[in-house]
C-alpha cells in the first residue's frame, strides 16, 4: 500500500475527504476523479457507493484511489446516477476494511449510505448507550453512531430522524448521505470541517474542497453553510437549517496546511492566504540571510511570501523526490534517517556557505525539522534559521485531524528556546496567533468569539469534549481509536 508522504509522521493530517454526485450519468466515475483530487486528505483507504434507483452498490478498498478505482470492472459495477465517495487516513485505531467509508446500512426506510469528514466528540458515550439499547456495531468508526441514531429515532420521516440524530452528536462533521429519497449534504453548526457545492450541467456535486470541482469540470456554486442541510431530490434542491444559529468556527489549519493551495475556501484563495502568512511572518520575525528555502512542498507558498516581503532571494535549496513509497520504510533508526534523505535532498552547491532561512508550515513532533536542519548543516550552510507559518502546535485536535497525543507535541514540552536547541537551528520563530489572523484579513484574534477554530494552537475548543472529559487525562487519547475522518 503506497502513500505519498511516507516519512511525514511529523505533520498534522486531515483524516478524510468526501465527494458526492447527484443525477449524473457515470456518477461513480466522476466520484473517482473527485476523490483523486482529494487524495491528500486521506491516503490509506477509499470507497464509493452508488444508487441505481433500485439498489445500492459499494466498493471499498485499502490504498489509494488510483489502483482501486481506475479499473473498468470496478467502475462498471458501481451503476447509477447518484454516488458518493470517501478517502481516509488514520495512523491510530483500526484501519481494517470495516471502517472504510461510505458506511452503508439497510434501515426500515431503505438503504442509508454516509461519508463523513470530522469527528464526533461524544461518540463513545453515545455508542455505550446504543449498545445497552440493543444496537450491534459492525465497525469501530464514530460515523456508525449516526446510522444507529437514525435507525432508533422515533420520528416519522427520514429527514426528521436524521435531524434528531445530528442534534444528539457533538463535535465536527461534514456529511454526504445517500438514501432512496435523494442526497443530503450537511455541516455541523460551527462549520468546523469544510464542504462546498458545485454544479455540472444538471448535476449537483458536493466536495470537501473546490479543487475537486475543478477536476471534474464543475462550477463552484457556494459553500454549504454551517448548520445547513442541503437536500437534492432529482432536480429539486432545498435548504434546511434546523439548528439554533451560532457563530461559525471553521478550522484555521485548512489555510495553513490541509487544503490544496489551488482550492478556494470561504471565497479566499488558499495559495494567496499562505503567501500572506509568509509575508506576515517576515514582518514579525526578520533575519539577516542569503536564501529563503521552502521545506517542500507545503512550505512553498509561505516561503514565497516571506521572500517577497523580506527581499531575500527564494531558492529551491531542498529537492524532493515524489516517487518514494511505503515499501522503503524499514525498522531501525539508521535506515529511517536515510529514508528522509531518500525523500528530501539538499541542493549542495546552492546551500554551501550561505545563511539559509527554512520555511515550513508547522512543527509537530520536531523530528523532521531536526533532520532537515541537520541536512542543511551537512550541505555546508553557514547558518540555518527556521521560520514556521503557524503558531506552536501545543494541543491535540478532536475534530477529525490525526494528531499525536499532547505529550508528543514538541511545543507542549518545550518553549521556543528549547525547541530551537532541539532542532539545532541558529534561530526559530513562529507566526503569532494575531499574525495568522491578520493574514486572513482580521485585525487580530478576538478573545471572546474568534472567527476560526484554532484549538491546536490555543487550547480553546469550541465544543464540549464529552469523551475526553470522561476518559480523563491518562487515557484521553484512547478515543482516537474510535475515530475515522
Amino acid at each position: 500500500m503506497l502513500t505519498t508522504h511516507p516519512f511525514d509522521d511529523d505533520k498534522l493530517r486531515e483524516e478524510c475527504g468526501i465527494f458526492g454526485v447527484s443525477a449524473s450519468e457515470g456518477a461513480a466515475a466522476l466520484v473517482a476523479l473527485g476523490l483523486h483530487a482529494l487524495q491528500h486528505r486521506g491516503q490509506e483507504a477509499a470507497g464509493i457507493t452508488s444508487w441505481d434507483g433500485h439498489q445500492f452498490h459499494s466498493h471499498r478498498a485499502m490504498g489509494h484511489v488510483a489502483g482501486n478505482f481506475d479499473r473498468d470492472d470496478v467502475i462498471r459495477s458501481l451503476t447509477g446516477t447518484t454516488a458518493c465517495g470517501h478517502v481516509r487516513y488514520a495512523t491510530t485505531g483500526d484501519t481494517a476494511i470495516r471502517n472504510v467509508q461510505p458506511l452503508y446500512a439497510e434501515l426500515a426506510s431503505g438503504g442509508f449510505a454516509v461519508a463523513h469528514n470530522g469527528n464526533i466528540s461524544n461518540a463513545m458515550r453515545l455508542r455505550k448507550d446504543l449498545v445497552r439499547r440493543g444496537s450491534i456495531f459492525q465497525s469501530t468508526s464514530d460515523t456508525e453512531v449516526i446510522i444507529h441514531l437514525v435507525a432508533t429515532s422515533h420520528y416519522r420521516t427520514l429527514m426528521d430522524r436524521f435531524i434528531d440524530a445530528l442534534k444528539q452528536v457533538e463535535g465536527a462533521y461534514s456529511l454526504i448521505v445517500m438514501t432512496p429519497e435523494g442526497m443530503i449534504a450537511c455541516r455541523d453548526p460551527l462549520g468546523i470541517r469544510p464542504l462546498v457545492m458545485g454544479k455540472l450541467d444538471d448535476s449537483i456535486i458536493f466536495a470537501s474542497e473546490t479543487v475537486a470541482l475543478d477536476v471534474v469540470g464543475a462550477d463552484y456554486v457556494r459553500d454549504v453553510e454551517p448548520g445547513e442541510l442541503v437536500v437534492v431530490k432529482g432536480s429539486e434542491i432545498s435548504s434546511h437549517k434546523p439548528f439554533a444559529p451560532q457563530a461559525a468556527r471553521p478550522c484555521i489549519f485548512e489555510y495553513v496546511y490541509f487544503s490544496r493551495p489551488d482550492s478556494i475556501s470561504d471565497n479566499r484563495s488558499v495559495y494567496s492566504v499562505r503567501k500572506a502568512i509568509g509575508a506576515q511572518l517576515a514582518i514579525e520575525s526578520p533575519v539577516e540571510a542569503d536564501l529563503i528555502v521552502p521545506v517542500p512542498d507545503s512550505g512553498v507558498p509561505a516561503a514565497i511570501g516571506y521572500a517577497q516581503q523580506s527581499g531575500i532571494p527564494f531558492e529551491l535549496g531542498i529537492i524532493r523526490s515524489h516517487y518514494v513509497g511505503r515499501t522503503f520504510i524499514q525498522p531501525g533508526d539508521k535506515v529511517r534517517h536515510l529514508g528522509v534523505k531518500l525523500k528530501h535532498n539538499a541542493n549542495r552547491e546552492l546551500i554551501k556557505g550561505k545563511r539559509v532561512v527554512l520555511v515550513d508550515d508547522s512543527i509537530v513532533r520536531g523530528t523532521t525539522s531536526l533532520k532537515i536542519v541537520q541536512m542543511m548543516h551537512e550541505a555546508g550552510a553557514a547558518e540555518v534559521h527556521m521560520r514556521i507559518a503557524s503558531p506552536p502546535t501545543r494541543h491535540s485536535c478532536f475534530y477529525g485531524v490525526d494528531t499525536p497525543e499532547r505529550a508528543k507535541l514538541l511545543a507542549a514540552k518545550l518553549d521556543v528556546g528549547g525547541m530551537t536547541d532541539f532542532i539545532h537551528a541558529d534561530s526559530l520563530a513562529f507566526i503569532s496567533i494575531d499574525g495568522l489572523y491578520k493574514a486572513l484579513g482580521e485585525a487580530h484574534r478576538a478573545d471572546i468569539h474568534p472567527k476560526y477554530c484554532d484549538a491546536c494552537f490555543t487550547g480553546d475548543y469550541p465544543t464540549t469534549l464529552t469523551d475526553q472529559d470522561e476518559l480523563g487525562p491518562v487515557d484521553q487519547f484512547a478515543l482516537l481509536e474510535e475515530r475515522v475522518g
